[in-house]
């Protein structure tokens, strides 16, 4: 096989990838549109179920709620994430670096049912204990931090283990200290990896059924809880019609996050080149 009919059939494997990936979502895009109530069925184009999501107050609390989740947990993950990444990264041998690493890792290789299950009866033995915390808010948000900062350390870890130690040595041979090695030379240079870290977890805890119906309560119903529980009784155009919107949403702020780091790194790579000049 030459390389021209190489290219050609890694273009028809990789396109036949993404019609595979992305044509459910298509579909449901389209259906959103469908005038007929029956989704097996089309009714013509139609904003109907648009205009009858703005009246339907369960789902927009439900997507309010999960956005609010989303963001508290992706800044909460990446946080956690970057302290959890910087102590494997620099201290190879501490007490209980073993058992740290593999509780950190854990929740990525166990069942989001054990972590659901396990993290509801902490919270009702605590509850019993001290009559709080109630199910609501703040446990959906404990539950979906835990699962997020294993994902947040995964992405920044790697980062700092490809990046080059002689930039911080040289930083602290003109003086800086470790706090302002972190915040001038390590943080700029895995800014890319938490923003990705960030628009991992902020869509993992947006899209999370398990763990937010083990840790929800009255009033605290998030927006994938609500869809589950619809298309349970069957197939409505309105779950479409939010779903399209959510998928909207989540798209918009890849992109924008991914110009903005795009950006920051060619700002980057020229002030770098600038100082190779001047030095």
């Amino acid at each position: 096989m030459n390389r021209g009919t190489g290219q050609v059939t890694s273009r028809i494997w990789m396109a036949g990838v993404f019609f595979f990936l992305y044509l459910p979502i298509l579909t449901l895009i389209v259906l959103s549109f469908n005038g007929s109530p029956m989704v097996t069925s089309w009714g013509g184009f139609s904003l109907r179920w648009y205009e009858a999501l703005a009246d339907d107050s369960e789902i927009i609390a439900g997507f309010k709620l999960s956005l609010q989740i989303a963001f508290l947990t992706a800044c909460s993950s990446v946080i956690l994430g970057t302290f959890a990444a910087m102590s494997l990264h620099r201290f190879k041998r501490f007490p209980g670096r073993t058992l740290f690493a593999g509780m950190v890792n854990s929740p990525l290789v166990m069942p989001e049912v054990i972590i659901g299950l396990s993290l509801l009866l902490m919270l009702v033995s605590v509850q019993r204990l001290f009559g709080f915390p109630e199910r609501g808010f703040g446990t959906i948000w404990l539950g979906h931090t835990l699962l997020g900062m294993a994902y947040a350390t995964v992405v920044i870890l790697s980062r700092l283990q490809e990046m080059s130690a002689s930039l911080e040595e040289a930083a602290q041979d003109l003086g800086c200290r470790p706090f302002q090695v972190f915040l001038l030379v390590t943080l700029p240079l895995i800014s890319q990896a938490i923003g990705s870290a960030w628009l991992l977890t902020f869509t993992l805890s947006l899209d999370d059924v398990v763990l937010s119906a083990f840790l929800s309560g009255p009033g605290s119903t998030t927006m994938p809880i609500t869809i589950f529980s619809r298309a349970r009784l069957g197939l409505s155009p309105s779950v479409n019609t939010v779903a399209t919107l959510t998928v909207l949403v989540v798209s918009v702020g890849v992109l924008l996050a991914s110009v903005l780091m795009a950006r920051a790194e060619r700002r980057r790579a020229q002030e770098m080149q600038a100082a190779y000049r001047n030095g």
